[in-house]
């Protein structure tokens, strides 16, 4: 009988007919629960407990009363955050953003992928890849650091601007570029590490689709467009999706790092005016109440995304 670490696979896949057979197979996989029972637990602890916290959002929290102290003030919040320009300045920041670090990262990965799938000599493919998804391990702190060194006022562009007689330019305290300082550094730390998926799903293609396709007269190119891309459309739709649910969200640590007052017309986002309002500013329930609306806007962008995969392309996560 086929096995697979040890347990046997027509046991893992047989369905119990009863509730005792069902803890049976249980304890006979339980090295499979054991597994799962550590990641398991972390998700509920650090993902489900702390959403009893979403009742902050629609009470006049205080911290010497607690949750269950703390006046119930309905959508009071809401309103409030609906009423302020200041929002909806940070939710076009927001998105705008995220959908351009969309549109100029989701295509490099792919590229990369593909010109990676063509290099013929493994030790100049492993370099390569090796190379291009290292910056994924550096955190934001060490990021910035780098491009600071670069750009700053002192950094080596103003350096090289002086020697050739040019203007030296603040690349990080101006407006105009901070947008797309927030899109090269998401390219340079995180395009390769992407890489991987996609090269996961191309090793995954039968050769033989390859074969065919060169026996009919099909180039490389050709068999890139015809063979590759259609047989990587599900992990393309899949990352699709989950990329729509972050069109609200925002990465803290990276904004952190490089914004500063003079660009928060065009720099300031959810996760930092949360940080502002709600640690700062002890806005408890205002900020809870503007981080509940993100999820959820999140997960409606989310399921919007998936629909419209499974309606064009007949690919969805569920």
């Amino acid at each position: 009988m086929a096995q697979s670490n040890g347990v046997s696979l027509s046991r893992v896949s047989a369905a119990p007919r009863s509730k005792g057979q069902y803890w049976l197979l249980a304890w006979q996989n339980k090295d499979l629960y054991l597994l799962i029972a550590i990641p398991f637990a972390c998700l509920v602890l650090f993902q489900f407990v702390p959403m009893f916290g979403i009742s902050i959002a629609f009470q006049d929290y205080k911290v010497l009363k607690g949750i269950t102290g703390s006046q119930w003030v309905g959508f009071a919040n809401f309103q409030r955050m609906f009423s302020q320009p200041k929002f909806y300045q940070i939710l076009r920041n927001t998105v705008l953003i995220n959908v351009l670090k969309f549109v100029y990262q989701f295509p490099v990965p792919i590229l990369l992928a593909l010109m990676l799938n063509e290099v013929r000599l493994s030790f100049l493919k492993r370099g390569v890849q090796t190379l291009i998804y290292m910056p994924h391990f550096l955190s934001w702190v060490v990021v910035a650091g780098i491009f600071y060194d670069i750009l700053g006022a002192n950094g080596i562009l103003n350096m090289l601007l002086n020697y050739l007689g040019l203007q030296p330019s603040q690349f990080l305290a101006n407006a105009r570029y901070f947008r797309s300082l927030m899109v090269v550094t998401t390219l340079w730390k995180e395009s390769g590490w992407s890489t991987i998926v996609y090269l996961s799903a191309i090793t995954a293609i039968d050769p033989n689709l390859y074969e065919a396709a060169a026996v009919d007269g099909a180039g490389r190119l050709r068999q890139t467009i015809s063979v590759t891309l259609p047989c990587i459309i599900t992990t393309i739709a899949f990352v699709i999706i989950l990329r729509a649910s972050s069109i609200m969200g925002s990465d803290f640590e990276q904004t952190s790092m490089f914004y500063q007052p003079i660009v928060y017309s065009v720099g300031d986002v959810i996760s930092t005016y949360v940080y502002r309002e709600g640690i700062v500013e002890a806005k408890f329930s205002y900020t809870s109440a503007v981080g509940l609306f993100s999820s959820v806007a999140g997960m409606g962008m989310m399921l919007l995304a998936n629909a419209v995969s499974k309606r064009y392309t007949n690919k969805g996560i569920w």
